[in-house]
Parts: C-alpha cells; structure tokens; sequence
C-alpha cells in the first residue's frame, strides 16, 4: 500500500481503493442514478411531484460534478506525472 491508498475498514473486511478519481466518478454515476430512479418513482403519484422534481434537480447538478472529477483527475496526474501524462485512451 501507498500513502495515497484510501483504506476502509467494515467490521472485519478491509477495502483498499487506489485509484481515488476513479472511484470518485463511479460513486458520482452511481449516486445520479439512485436520484434519478427515486425521482421517477415519486412521480407516480401527484402528491409527491415536488419531491420527484427535487430529486430530478439534485441529479442533474450532480452531473456537473462528472466532468469537474475528470479535470480534477487529469490535473492531479500531471501534477504527479508531469510532462510524462498522456491518458487520452483512458477516459472511462
């Protein structure tokens, strides 16, 4: 493990996550979907149209944070790398 390594311990298990930006921008998908589902479901019913829209409006800020992660991303690397970075063929 490195300094960078991000370690989370659950009770007995331990989970070692190295490639932070990476897993920043798969929680981030992952966080949009659950709002979007959530928002469809809620408008099912008039009552909650509010909330359904709510939720609809937090996922779609939340997509800004996409390609904010990526720039964070690519500035680390070079930071890291310097002149050496070049990840065009490893968008995800």
């Amino acid at each position: 493990m490195t300094h960078n390594d991000l370690t989370v311990t659950i009770g007995r298990e331990e989970l070692v996550v190295r490639q932070r930006w990476e897993t920043a921008s798969i929680a981030n998908d992952a966080l949009i979907a659950i709002w979007f589902v959530i928002g469809s479901i809620l408008f099912f019913w008039e009552d909650t149209t509010l909330a359904a829209t709510w939720f609809f409006l937090v996922g779609s800020i939340q997509f800004l944070a996409r390609p904010v992660i990526r720039l964070r991303r690519r500035i680390h690397l070079r930071r890291l790398r310097g002149d050496r970075y070049t990840d065009d063929a490893e968008d995800y």
